[in-house]
């Protein structure tokens, strides 16, 4: 049978024809390859997600799953992470029909740790996210969605990714111990954060986040497929051999006189590396379903549960847009006036998303730029996201291997996503005030004030008043004035009570 012959069976087959594999100039090998690189470039994420999300205790000084210790609040997330993120990303192959993966969104999954979850209940946290997810999905429906991206600055929305992206740099740098908070420090002398334990560097581990974190970036520079993934995992078999080799050492203190044991400035920060109990395991899934839908609204106060609502919405959107049309170009499927044809269904996947990732305790779920590498392998269709969904069930049974990854082995990915995530500062503007001033203080005040939620807020408000100021009300949408006016209100929640002598 000739070439061309292939080529129209190829073409009439049912696959074919649905994915519109011939169409887009692709091969059902292509986009195998392509789900395959995809899969490994982003799995990361099953180990990186419980380590984020799954060791941070909520208001109640409860970890996920209603725990007292973060030990199985990670085998727990690390399975829903896996089943969401694969059904999720089966979804958008099947119904979006375009190369792109979905999982747990980094930035997303930080700000609900370290900034939602901290005033109210994990359950009250994801129902958050559920509500955000259900709100996008209808303003995708009725076309509201546009609509509000357009009324962000670019630099506004550009400042916001490279905030997210040093403030995982500095949850990365602190929970690996390599940079850390002075206890009891007092005086004008003295600074918040430091070098190590004791203003150098000490201790096995700090060694070998430093190794993982100089492989991670080699691999990344090199532009290594998967170099995330990778580098978490030669760290971890790293730190396995260091702690059995050294395990009579300092890691092993030993109890002290009241039987407790004893505080090791020099050791492991979480999980011990150790080789578990069992490789493959049935998942454990009772996380799905565990969310309180209003009960933030009750515990934190209305204006801040809309607030946290909005953040985590403005995230999601500008998130999942740019990556859409980034990956979009590069696999040249955009069509002369820039747009995606069928974009519609994307949106509404990637919103249904963010809505099933609150549900299942996972964070909220979103499209992937990491689908870039399967769009370099020469995927084209959604072919290849049921490939990359299909892997991310089976690695839902491998959940109990995550446990062995210590936080030094994993916050290297941090650092470097946090790179990637700052180099977009490029973007921006610098020589324009209007815009360059509030995008300094959106980027600088998330790690500074430890909150994506400061940050956007005085980037916003700051943008708007500098305009006004200037007297350039016409550059200012109306929504920007709606927006500025909450983060006020937010900012002025704890003025404002104690001068009604409210609690």
């Amino acid at each position: 049978m000739s070439t061309t012959d292939d080529a129209v069976e190829r073409q009439a087959s049912p696959l074919d024809r649905y994915f519109k594999i011939s169409e887009r100039g692709s091969t059902v090998g292509r986009e195998v390859r392509g789900g395959l690189a995809t899969f490994f470039t982003m799995a990361y994420i099953v180990v990186l997600n419980p380590l984020i999300i799954g060791t941070v205790a909520d208001a109640d000084k409860q970890f996920l799953g209603d725990l007292t210790t973060p030990g199985g609040s990670i085998a727990l997330v690390a399975a829903a992470t896996a089943l969401v993120a694969g059904l999720l990303t089966l979804a958008m192959g099947v119904i979006g029909r375009y190369p792109f993966a979905m999982a747990a969104g980094l930035g997303l999954n930080a700000l609900l740790a370290y900034s939602i979850a901290s005033g109210m209940s994990w359950e009250d946290a994801m129902g958050i996210i559920v509500l955000e997810g259900l709100i996008i999905t209808v303003l995708v429906l009725t076309g509201f969605r546009v609509a509000v991206f357009r009324a962000i600055p670019a630099g506004l929305k550009t400042a916001i990714a490279v905030g997210i992206g040093l403030f995982i740099a500095l949850i990365g740098f602190v929970d690996a111990g390599f940079v850390r908070r002075i206890p009891g420090a007092v005086g004008e002398a003295t600074v918040p954060l430091q070098l190590g334990a004791t203003g150098s560097l000490s201790g096995w581990p700090t060694l070998v986040f430093a190794f993982g974190l100089i492989l991670t970036v080699l691999l990344v520079a090199r532009k290594v497929r998967g170099a995330i993934l990778i580098g978490i995992l030669a760290t971890t078999v790293v730190a396995i051999v260091v702690e059995a080799l050294v395990k009579a050492g300092p890691f092993n203190k030993g109890p002290g006189p009241d039987g407790k044991p004893v505080i090791n400035p020099d050791g492991w920060q979480l999980n011990v590396p150790k080789l578990p109990d069992k490789i493959v395991g049935t998942p454990d899934l009772s996380l799905i379903g565990d969310f309180s839908l209003f009960g933030s609204f009750e515990r934190a106060g209305v204006t801040a549960a809309i607030l946290f609502i909005f953040t985590v919405m403005l995230a999601d959107f500008f998130d999942t847009m740019g990556t859409v049309v980034g990956v979009g170009k590069e696999a040249e499927l955009l069509d002369e006036k820039g747009e995606l044809p069928g974009i519609r269904n994307v949106l509404l996947i990637d919103s249904v998303g963010a809505a099933a990732g609150g549900a299942a305790s996972t964070s909220s779920n979103t499209t992937y730029i990491e689908s870039a590498a399967g769009v370099a392998e020469g995927a084209r269709t959604g072919l290849a996201s049921v490939v990359t969904g299909g892997l991310f069930l089976v690695a839902m049974f491998f959940a109990p291997l995550v446990t062995i990854v210590p936080f030094e082995a994993a916050t290297p990915a941090l650092v470097v996503v946090g790179f990637l995530m700052m180099t977009q500062i490029r973007h921006i503007d610098l020589n324009d005030y209007d815009i360059a001033i509030p995008a300094f203080l959106t980027i600088v005040l998330m790690p500074f004030a430890y909150s994506i939620t400061v940050g956007i807020g005085a980037g916003f408000i700051s943008y708007v008043a500098i305009k006004a100021a200037r007297r350039r009300f016409d550059e200012i949408h109306p929504l920007m004035w709606l927006i500025a006016a909450l983060f006020v209100l937010y900012f002025a929640l704890d003025p404002i009570k104690e001068l009604l002598n409210v609690r």
